[in-house]
Order: C-alpha cells, then structure tokens, then sequence
C-alpha cells in the first residue's frame, strides 16, 4: 500500500541545512518504499535558515547589503523583499552569526548587533512596512545594544561619556533615542527559545558557553545586561527583560523589541503559518521530521517537537529521524509526541563519521526506516 508522506526535518546543526536533510530522507526512503507519494517542506523555528525558507514560501527577491559583520568587518549581508506586501525578510545570522565570522577567536565582549542596522535601514528604503527577523544563530551577546546603536540610540555612563562597547553598560546612567524616529513600521522577530534576558534561564548563562563566554565572566555580561533593562524598564514602564523570548540570540528579542518597538513570536508559528503547515499534515498519512539532536529541547518547544505536537493534535503519524537521541527523548515521553524515534548514532555509525558524512548515513536511516516501516 503507498503512503502519503510530508518530509519535514529542520537542519542538522553544523552538518545539514533543512533542504539537504530532507533531500537525503527523500531519497533513502524512495529506495525502500518507490511507490509513495513524497513531499518536501524543510522547517524552521527562527534559527538559521529561517530566512531562506521565509522568503521562498513567500516568492520574495534576494537583496544585499554592504554592512559589518559582528566583529565590525565588512561583509556582504543577504536579505529578501517581497514588492506586492511590502515585506522584508532578515535572517539575523546572516549578519552577526557565529557562521559569518572568520576563523580565529571572537570574543563575546568584542562582538555586537551595529551590522543588523544597516540592513534593516535598507528595508526601509526599499518600501518595507513590514519586517519580519529570525534571530537565532547569533554570535553576540550584546542585549541588542549594537543594532540600538546603529539606528540612532546613544547610551551615556555616569560621566556622560557616550558607551559605545556592551559591556560597558554596568556604568549605564542614561539613553537618548534617536534624533529621527524609524517610521512607524510593523516589526516582526522570530525567536527559536523562550529565555528571559535575565538569571539562570537567561542568555548569558544558558547560551554565553557556547559564544565563547566563560562562566567566570558571566557575572560581567550579566551586570551590563541588568543595568541596561533596569535603564529600559525606567524609561518605559515595561519589564521587557522578563518576556519569554527575550534572551533569545544574546538578548537581540529584548534589544528589538525595546528599542525598534518590536513584537516577539514563535519562529516556527509564523513558519506554520506561511507554510500552511496543518493543512499539508491533514493531505499526507505519515511526517516524517528530524533534526542533528532529538533532546529534552525538542520535547520543549523547537521546531521538530511542535512539528510532532501538530501531528498528535490532527491524529497522523510523525517519525523523527536524528543524528543522536538523547535523554528524555528515549523514554516514553517521547511517545506523546513522536510515533518513534530513529538515531543514526549509535546504531549505524560513530559519531565522527556520521558527522563527516551526514547525508549518507541519514539516507541510510531513512532507507532503514522505511524497509521496517509496518514492523515498527
């Protein structure tokens, strides 16, 4: 009997773009099962690649801006732009993500959000009147203090001299807004996690390692980010920093939306949304996603768990399909969400060549998958 099946993975970090994932389950799968009915849609919850996937689901027009990069050197940044709704489309990491910079050391305290300015001033030359910014896969962890800079927002310490590097902000003593206002816009920002700016949750401590912050200086980062909400909070009479979403990308939800008037949404809704994503799951009789790691994140709000969430709510069968499987998402909790659950570490390969050679060895498990199919 054929299958309809909707392939929907996100990307396989550092390995797979979302595209090359499903491509690779694609072709596994077909060679066990050639008589199904196969669909493509790579996903995205607002991390990388969020933009490229936007703006195809959109029909929008590929743009470049000549900006910095978050170490303040020059690059080329890509954006898209859709002329019949006045929409832009910015993927944040395109400018300060950790994959624009070159090799070498960057530390987070050197690193900030100034070439997002750039790109957002040229969205709005181009007729923008919305934009819509998937912000993860930065490589800062500035409160977006860089981009605030860039459009025109000053920051003073307590000798009135103007800050003009994040972590200076612990001597914070006032803000000036821009002298000409951005024009009443609609911005959008997509964000891939639920952190606060702040605490234990926040993005200095859960997401700093990973950037290069060491834990002992996080006190530091931390001081400057608190002085920086607590200057926001007077000024505005809103408690930005406690938002959920606000410490995603090294605090830049809580800088856009401070300072740019932005609001704060799932990546993956407003994937869902565009994609009409409910409407292909009800036309198929099987999804299949996946991701590099299906963890205790993925059963907690990234894109291939609510993927899985979508298909339990509409009663179709969803397979997840991993580079590991690790934790909680080997025990049955996992079964709330995911028909099963498939790695191919440990069970085809090691690590390091699933790694070397991600496409092959996910098509190898797809083509496994699908040989047992009806057995599992």
């Amino acid at each position: 009997m054929s299958l309809r099946v909707l392939v929907a993975p996100d990307k396989f970090k550092g390995t797979l773009t979302a595209q090359e994932a499903a491509g690779a389950i694609v072709n596994g799968w077909w060679s066990a099962r050639p008589q199904d009915e196969m669909e493509m849609l790579p996903i995205s919850d607002g991390g990388d690649g969020f933009g490229d996937l936007m703006a195809g689901l959109m029909s929008a027009e590929e743009r470049s801006t000549e900006t910095v990069n978050a170490a303040n050197q020059p690059i080329s940044a890509t954006w898209s732009y859709h002329t019949e709704t006045a929409c832009a489309v910015i993927e944040s990491a395109r400018v300060v993500g950790l994959a624009m910079l070159p090799p070498g050391k960057h530390h987070p305290f050197d690193l900030d959000t100034f070439g997002l300015a750039a790109v957002i001033r040229d969205a709005l030359a181009a007729g923008a009147q919305r934009l819509i910014l998937g912000i993860g896969g930065s490589a800062t962890n500035d409160g977006g203090f860089g981009v605030a800079r860039g459009i025109g927002w000053k920051f003073f310490d307590d000798r009135d001299q103007e800050i003009t590097n994040w972590v200076k902000l612990a001597r914070l003593s006032r803000l000036e807004p821009p002298a000409v206002p951005l024009p009443g816009v609609e911005f959008i920002v997509a964000v891939d996690v639920e952190n606060t700016l702040l605490g234990l949750n926040g993005c200095t401590r859960v997401y700093g390692p990973q950037k290069g912050l060491l834990m002992q200086q996080a006190p530091v980062a931390e001081l400057a980010l608190e002085r920086l909400a607590a200057k926001v909070q007077t000024a505005s009479g809103v408690d930005v920093a406690a938002e959920p979403g606000a410490g995603a990308a090294g605090g830049l939800g809580f800088g856009l939306r401070s300072f740019l008037g932005a609001q704060l949404y799932s990546g993956f809704d407003l994937f869902a949304e565009a994609a009409r994503l409910d409407e292909r799951i009800k036309a198929v009789d099987l999804v299949i996603t996946g991701e590099g790691a299906i963890d205790r994140q993925s059963l907690m709000g990234k894109g291939t768990g609510r993927l899985a969430q979508r298909c339990r709510a509409l009663e179709k069968r969803c397979l997840g399909l991993a580079g590991v499987v690790e934790g909680v998402a080997k025990s049955p909790t996992s079964d709330r969400l995911f028909h099963a659950v498939h790695s191919i570490t440990p069970t085809l390969t090691s690590p390091a060549e699933a790694r070397k050679e991600a496409a092959l060895w996910l098509q190898r498990l797809a083509n496994r998958v699908g040989t047992d199919y009806f057995d599992s």
